[in-house]
């Protein structure tokens, strides 16, 4: 008798003991549970944190502000008025910019500085009266023609150059760094001086120092009208398109500007712009 209630005291004994440690992991696992849950939606919180962070700072990168970089030297499609920098180039950025529902800050440099500043990331892009060419599609990307230009010759009204051909073994002066430049090269045993502004080439012209300006047809149209004794060629140098440049694989910003300009053609309000600065003859 004594004997039997020992082994029913050692049976309950261990039931309790396996009761107890059945208690202890059912325990443990809902505490793991419960931590594993906390990590889970810590990770979650954190996620989303950086998340957010990312999408502000994405926000911060292309909202807010946008750089143009120009040659306010270019009438009429940059220069100086008082202190604002004005022209079709600016009047259509600052249109683009309010479509992107950005702020535009316009910086003034040398024309031959423009594609550097955006290659380097302190411009987000270049207006400047800039002609879409093979050389800089290597280093830049362009949107939509925005505007049909020319580059023309300006001489001495007594000149007798009478077209492009006639400037073989001339004195030519051009804008650093403008297609006028680049064009200027390939006449045939002409001497090419480069000034940085288009007015201190033909300041050059007036002064005897050389034989002919090229330079873009609507500036030249504003120094022939400001300097007594010039006058433009009839026949064109080159016919050329003019775009807006951004840093080379910057699909996002090309694509965005792309849709304002096209946005601007279709209202009307791109040759509203046009029409303010250049008038019918």
């Amino acid at each position: 008798m004594k004997k039997n209630v020992i082994v029913l005291a050692a049976a309950v004994c261990m039931a309790a003991a396996l009761t107890a440690c059945g208690s202890s992991k059912s325990a443990t696992e809902t505490t793991t549970a419960a931590a594993e849950t906390t990590t889970t939606a810590d990770t979650t919180a954190a996620d989303a944190a950086d998340t957010s962070a990312a999408a502000a700072e994405k926000t911060e990168s292309t909202g807010g502000k946008i750089v143009m970089v120009t040659n306010a030297e270019f009438p009429p499609y940059e220069y100086h008025e008082n202190d604002t920098i004005v022209g079709i180039d600016a009047d259509i950025a600052r249109a683009v910019a309010e479509q992107m529902g950005v702020e535009l800050e316009i910086q003034d440099m040398a024309f031959d500085s423009l594609i550097p500043a955006i290659q380097s990331g302190k411009a987000d892009f270049a207006a400047a009266g800039m002609t879409v060419n093979e050389d800089r599609l290597k280093n830049v990307d362009f949107t939509d023609t925005y505007a049909q230009a020319a580059q023309v010759i300006i001489v001495k009204t007594d000149s007798p150059i009478a077209s492009p051909d006639d400037l073989t073994g001339k004195k030519i002066g051009v804008q650093t760094g403008t297609t006028g430049d680049i064009y200027a090269d390939d006449i045939e045993n002409a001497e090419v001086q480069r000034f940085n502004k288009g007015m201190e080439a033909v300041m050059a012209l007036n002064q005897g120092k050389i034989d002919a300006v090229i330079i873009d047809r609507e500036p030249a149209k504003v120094f022939v009208k400001e300097n007594e004794g010039l006058k433009i060629l009839d026949e064109a140098f080159t016919e050329e398109e003019y775009a807006i440049a951004v840093k080379k694989g910057n699909t996002e910003l090309l694509e965005k500007m792309n849709a304002a300009i096209k946005e601007l053609k279709e209202s009307g309000e791109l040759q509203k712009i046009v029409d303010k600065y250049i008038t019918a003859e």
